[in-house]
């Protein structure tokens, strides 16, 4: 199994997202969001290239993109390596995620 390391873009984008679910739907559906992310992340550490690679070329080429499970609009941009799963983002599906990346 993977180890999995969270960048502090990820990490910032989780809180992000926490707050705005917080502040939407109530704390508690937000909580369900980050164990649901844990979740996802936790399924990347056991299978690492499940995800398709979604970026070719530039800072983020061969970064694979999977679904939060139970919150599929938010998608999980992550790198495979031997060892390790490395959580470069997290980020919301109606967001033009390329032009994030960049």
């Amino acid at each position: 199994m993977a180890r999995i390391q969270k960048r502090p873009a990820a990490k910032r984008d989780l809180t992000l997202h926490f707050a705005w679910l917080a502040g939407e739907a109530g704390v508690e559906l937000a909580r369900k969001f980050l164990a649901a992310a844990d979740e996802s992340f936790q399924l990347l550490s056991r299978m690492p290239r499940i995800g398709p690679v979604k970026i070719y070329e530039g800072k983020f080429a061969g970064i694979r993109m999977w679904p939060i499970t139970g919150f599929e609009e938010f998608l999980i941009f992550y790198r495979a390596a031997a060892n390790d799963v490395q959580i470069e983002r997290v980020i919301h599906a109606k967001r033009d995620y390329q032009r994030v990346l960049e």
